[in-house]
C-alpha cells in the first residue's frame, strides 16, 4: 500500500478536521518580471542557482500554501497567484533556456538518449581510481553548471571645465545625466568576462585572483569568453551580467560506442574543487578606475571622464 503521507497532495478525510491541515505544495508559480509573465513549475524553481533565487525573492519564497478552507477535491488549488519580481525578464529567460538545454543533453529526451545513460557503467565498475565512493560523486549523476554573475555599479567623474554638476540636493543636471547614460553605453559594450579582473591582477599582482581566473578557465570557461547576458538596470547606474558554462568534469564520451566512457582523473579532481561552491555562493568585490574616452553622440562632443566601477562577482555551482 502506498504511503499517503509522502504525497504532495493533502489527503482529506470524510470527516474534515481543521486541526490536521497540512500546507499544500505548489506545483507551479506565476511570476511577473517587470511586466512579463512566466509560468514556472516547482522543480524548475528548485533547480535555479541560489544566487539567482536570492535576486528573484530577496524576502524568501514559500513553495506551499496553507488552505483557508477545505477543498472539496474538485478544481485546481494552484489558482493563479502572481508574484511580482523585480528582475530582468530576458536574463531569467536566458537562465531557464540554458538549464533546460543542459538537462535535456545530460538526461536525454523522449527521442534522444543523454550522456547520463552512457555513464551507468561508472557506477557498476567495482574498481575505480576514485575509490569506493565513486557512486557518491554527484558529478557523475548530475549535470554541473558554473554560474558567474557580476553586479557593476559605475560612477562618472566629469571634466572640471564642463557644466555637468549636481545641485544642493545631490540631483544631477541634464549634462551630468547625459554623461551617466553615455558611460553606461560605454561599459555595456565591454562584454569580456576576465578583462577587468586580469587588469586588477596585473596592477596589484594579486596571486589569489590569478588562481581564480586559472581555475575557472580550467573548469569550463575560456579566457576570451564574454558574458552570456549583460544589460543596464532601469533608472540605475548599474549593469547586471551573467555567464553559464557546463563544468568540465573529465568524463570522456567517445564518438564511437566501441570504447567505454572514461574519466580524466586530473580534470575530475579540478572539477571537484568547484563543489565547494555548490549551494554556497562566494562573492568577490573590487574597485576599478579608468580614464575613458566617451565617443561623440549626435550633437554631444567626445570627452574624457574618470569612470569608477564597483564590481561584485558571485560564483556558484549548480547541479541539475
Amino acid at each position: 500500500m502506498a504511503n499517503l503521507s509522502n504525497s504532495p497532495i493533502t489527503q482529506v478525510s470524510q470527516v474534515p478536521t481543521h486541526t490536521n491541515l497540512q500546507p499544500q505544495l505548489l506545483t507551479r508559480l506565476f511570476l511577473d518580471l517587470r511586466g512579463r509573465r512566466f509560468e514556472v513549475d516547482r522543480e524548475t524553481i528548485m533547480n535555479l542557482p541560489e544566487s539567482v533565487l536570492l535576486c528573484l525573492f530577496p524576502n524568501g519564497l514559500v513553495l506551499s500554501r496553507q488552505s483557508v478552507a477545505l477543498s472539496d477535491g474538485g478544481g485546481d488549488d494552484d489558482e493563479e497567484e502572481v508574484y511580482g519580481v523585480d528582475f530582468d525578464p530576458e536574463c531569467f529567460q536566458f537562465v531557464l533556456t540554458f538549464f533546460r538545454n543542459a538537462s535535456d543533453n545530460f538526461y536525454g529526451t523522449s527521442t534522444t538518449p543523454g550522456l547520463f545513460a552512457a555513464q551507468q557503467q561508472l557506477f557498476e565498475s567495482p574498481s575505480s581510481e576514485f575509490g569506493p565512493a565513486t557512486s557518491q560523486n554527484p558529478l557523475l549523476s548530475k549535470q554541473a553548471i558554473i554560474v558567474l554573475r557580476e553586479e557593476l555599479e559605475y560612477f562618472s567623474i566629469p571634466p572640471k571645465d564642463g557644466n555637468a554638476a549636481t545641485d544642493a540636493n545631490g540631483l544631477a543636471n541634464e549634462s551630468m545625466v547625459d554623461i551617466k547614460r553615455r558611460s553606461g553605453d560605454y561599459l555595456i559594450e565591454k562584454r569580456s568576462i576576465f578583462t577587468a579582473l586580469q587588469r586588477n591582477v596585473n596592477k596589484e599582482n594579486n596571486v589569489a585572483e590569478q588562481h581564480l581566473i586559472d581555475m575557472l578557465c580550467m573548469s569550463g570557461f575560456d579566457r576570451e569568453d564574454e558574458w552570456g547576458f549583460r544589460a543596464l538596470e532601469p533608472s540605475r547606474c548599474c549593469i547586471s551580467s551573467i555567464a553559464l558554462v557546463l563544468l568540465k568534469t573529465g568524463i570522456v564520451h567517445h564518438p564511437s560506442e566501441e570504447k567505454p566512457v572514461e574519466i580524466d582523473a586530473t580534470q575530475m579532481a579540478t572539477a571537484q574543487k568547484l563543489l565547494l561552491f555548490w549551494r554556497k555562493p562566494a562573492r568577490k568585490c573590487w574597485w576599478d578606475g579608468l580614464d575613458v574616452e566617451l565617443p561623440a553622440v549626435n550633437d554631444k562632443p567626445a570627452m574624457t571622464v574618470k569612470l569608477w566601477a564597483r564590481r561584485v562577482w558571485t560564483l556558484e555551482l549548480s547541479l541539475v
